[in-house]
């Protein structure tokens, strides 16, 4: 059974840092590009970071360029977004995505990350 698990949100201050984590199980992780997702209040889900599944290719939204890190450790079935300078528009319910090469797609349950001051 795939699992995807998600860890690291919470509440912190504008200007701060957050560190999530996804831990996988039951794939195997070296065939799955893995994305970070996020859904605020009242908006649609948005692709945040993506990275192939070999960590070569590494995409960003606009948004959160220069501000988010997505890395991924295949040996540890992990993939982690480092986020820095956070926004109050950076709250948001995190969702951790997992897409096979021939495109099965899971999902984790998320981590709520609320900046505020």
């Amino acid at each position: 059974q795939v699992q995807l698990v998600e860890s690291g949100g919470g509440l912190v201050q504008p200007g701060g840092s957050l560190r999530l984590s996804c831990a996988a199980s039951g794939l195997t992780f070296s065939n799955y590009h893995m994305k970070w997702y996020r859904q605020g209040p009242g908006k649609e889900r948005e692709l945040v970071a993506t990275v192939s599944n070999t960590g070569r290719d590494i995409n960003y939204a606009d948004s959160v360029k220069g501000r988010f890190t997505i890395s991924r450790d295949n040996a540890k079935k992990m993939v982690y977004l480092q986020m820095n300078s956070l926004k109050p528009d950076d709250t948001a319910v995190y969702y951790c995505n997992a897409v096979a090469l021939w495109s099965t797609v899971y999902w984790g349950q998320g981590t709520q990350v609320t900046v505020s001051s």
